[in-house]
């Protein structure tokens, strides 16, 4: 049985991770403040005998002895990162040195859950990691980008200098169940809209793309990056390579909900990516990785949780 501590742990990504780790027979640890996050989430796993929750905000240090640490506490949605954009910094950024230092004094392996907005409006498609990205430091989204890139620097850094043991993932556009259904995000977006029959906005003409995988895709992903020899510490892309067009979505949804909502155009925000699309080749090669669940199945399942929370 390994100890495990995973910030963020009550987010829509976290809370599917301890639901893993609990299933493998580790023991978990779920750090949390809540700001995005929901006991909701894993209100499931409290009975659990090996899952302890703790309320705490990583940009101010924690002490714990562990084995493995995932770093996944951060707003990852535009509407959250950039309610608050110096804490979003100081999230990521101190965050990743609390938990690198952390790491550092108990000899923990330690994953960063990184981002493919750290590629920003990609010039080059689709994007492998040795792409240095295309961001605009002073940007809406920069709080983020900028953010996962630093903490990106910071966790080589402690790998090259104090010999930490590391993984960094960059994790593509990711849907499923315990979605926030107000976070922003297109795919919850789309479909809160289409259950309550309002008008799915898209914005621009709608022919911007992404690449969504289902949640359980990216969980396999994570796992097997932990497991690498520690001389494998990434970055290495977790993502669907399928890309889909807003309106292919949009029009995917309306019918799988059998809804009556009409598409409505609206302005592109500033520095949003016309194209995002990874290339997984590294993570086939290394992890021996792929998705398995397609976007029609996916949808169906994150359609069925909705509405058991959408009026």
């Amino acid at each position: 049985m390994k100890s495990i501590l995973v910030t963020g742990g009550a987010g829509f990504l976290g809370s599917h991770l301890c639901e893993r780790l609990l299933n493998e027979g580790n023991e978990v640890i779920c750090l949390d403040n809540y700001f995005t996050g929901q006991k909701s989430n894993v209100v499931h796993l409290m009975n659990h005998p090996y899952f302890e929750m703790v309320r705490h905000d990583v940009t101010t240090p924690f002490f714990v002895e562990v084995d493995e640490i995932y770093n996944l506490a951060c707003p990852a949605s535009p509407i959250h990162y950039q309610y608050n954009p110096i804490k979003t910094v100081k999230t990521s950024v101190m965050g990743a040195i609390n938990m690198l230092g952390l790491a550092k004094r108990i000899k923990a392996k330690v994953l960063q859950a990184s981002t493919s907005e750290v590629y920003g409006d990609p010039e080059q498609h689709p994007q492998k990691e040795s792409y240095w990205g295309h961001v605009n430091p002073i940007g809406p989204r920069a709080c983020y980008d900028e953010g996962k890139r630093c903490a990106e620097t910071l966790f080589v850094n402690y790998h090259q200098q104090n010999d930490v043991r590391i993984k960094i993932i960059r994790i593509f556009n990711t849907y499923g169940p315990r979605m926030h259904p107000h976070d922003g995000r297109v795919v919850s977006n789309f479909i809160v809209q289409a259950l309550q029959g309002e008008d799915i906005t898209i914005y621009g003409d709608g022919m911007q793309t992404r690449s969504f995988q289902y949640v359980d895709d990216l969980v396999e992903g994570m796992i097997r990056l932990m497991a690498t020899p520690d001389d494998f510490t990434g970055p290495v892309n977790i993502g669907n390579p399928g890309e889909f067009t807003m309106l292919e979505l949009a029009q995917k949804i309306i019918q799988k909900t059998g809804s009556k909502s009409k598409i409505v155009h609206m302005p592109l925000p500033a520095d949003d990516p016309m194209q995002r699309k990874p290339d997984i080749s590294l993570a086939k090669k290394v992890l021996d990785w792929e998705p398995k669940i397609a976007l029609d199945e996916g949808l169906d399942k994150t359609i069925a949780y909705f509405k058991t929370i959408v009026g």
